[in-house]
């Protein structure tokens, strides 16, 4: 249990860290004075004062914020003050300014990835046949377990996430595979044939197939440094749609909301993660990270994504949105954002104490 807490506050800070340093960078960037940078909540617990910013570290560890001048709208400044509000700064700044916590959430999680590429490079799953599906195409065709696709009509074939795509491009159109067995090539002619399967999210997926199996044979290979940094742009733009996903359908009601989880969920995990190598624990941290922007981009109140909202009406009509109705907003933002810190901690202590 101790092994998680340690897992979980590191991966916390890490997260948190990048967050707040997001609107940090970008508020000094454009002159805005921070009063405050906190990783954590309530009661500063140490810290140190440069400047106009007080750095802290506070108890409550689940959070931290980036204290501003001027950040209310209605807060009285002193005239010296006016240069480094927030709420004097043109709308388009404050949108970045607020946008940027969330987008280091995402830079964070491409330059684990790229640095992940680099160092082991990228596992790729080979197009070799474990199991051939009777009757399917690619049985009637003379295809065989230990058959390794080579091309498909002729373009080169390196793994068999993109054999696989070319098969479903082919719509069943007949396709010429080439296929190593034996040390010998020879050209096989298969038409692909529809069929229905499910994604990660268990949606049903229209693809065109043969019938075949892998057999597992992967192999590692090296990338540079550009290839690294498009593999990282990959596999990050992958999660974000993922997540976007998830999260449209546990709104439309298409994943339970039983499957969501809290605090208790995250530092079992890291704890797994830690566990099995730091490659994974910041593999995990990566995903947790793209999580997290998505989530704050929600247009919820008290969210950054609510702020962003507000921000987008405002550069419309050419004036902010009135207090009273920011302030009913937040308010009813607060109330949302409790209801789900409460489905979470119960999500979180039904899997810990209840589950089989």
């Amino acid at each position: 249990m101790g092994h998680s807490v340690f897992a979980f506050l590191i991966v916390l800070g890490i997260l948190i860290f990048f967050h707040e340093f997001g609107h940090f960078f970008i508020a000094r960037l454009f002159g805005v004075g921070v009063e405050k940078f906190s990783l954590g909540f309530g009661p500063r617990l140490f810290g140190k004062k440069i400047g106009l910013t007080d750095y802290r570290l506070s108890l409550l560890p689940l959070g931290g914020y980036v204290k501003m001048v001027g950040e209310e709208p209605d807060e009285e400044l002193p005239p010296e003050q006016i240069p480094l509000s927030f709420t004097h700064k043109p709308v388009l700044q404050r949108m970045l300014i607020v946008f940027a916590g969330p987008f280091f959430n995402i830079l964070l999680a491409i330059l684990i990835f790229w640095g992940i590429a680099l160092a082991a490079g990228v596992t790729v799953l080979q197009p070799v046949i474990g199991a051939v599906k009777e009757p399917s195409p690619a049985q009637r065709a003379g295809f065989l377990p230990g058959d390794r696709v080579v091309a498909i009509d002729g373009v080169p074939v390196e793994g068999w996430e993109a054999m696989a795509d070319r098969i479903h491009a082919s719509l069943g159109r007949e396709i010429a595979v080439t296929v190593e067995r034996d040390g010998e090539r020879f050209v096989l002619r298969v038409a692909p044939e529809p069929a229905v399967t499910r994604n990660l999210l268990g949606e049903e997926a229209p693809r065109y197939i043969i019938g075949i199996g892998s057999a597992g044979a992967v192999e590692t290979r090296p990338l540079g440094f550009f290839e690294a940094a498009s593999e990282s742009l990959r596999q990050t733009a992958g999660i974000v749609g993922l997540m976007v996903r998830i999260v449209a359908k546990l709104l439309t009601g298409g994943i339970s909301v039983d499957t969501v989880g809290g605090p208790l969920m995250i530092a079992q995990m890291a704890g797994d993660q830690a566990r099995a190598g730091i490659a994974s624990l910041f593999q995990f941290i990566a995903v947790i990270s793209v999580n997290l922007a998505v989530i704050n981009l929600l247009p919820i109140p008290v969210l950054d994504g609510g702020h962003l909202l507000f921000f987008a009406i405002e550069a419309v009509r050419g004036r902010p949105v009135r207090l009273k109705v920011r302030e009913i907003a937040q308010q009813v933002g607060m109330v949302l954002l409790i209801m789900l810190m409460i489905l979470v901690f119960y999500n979180d202590i039904t899997r810990l104490f209840f589950s089989s």
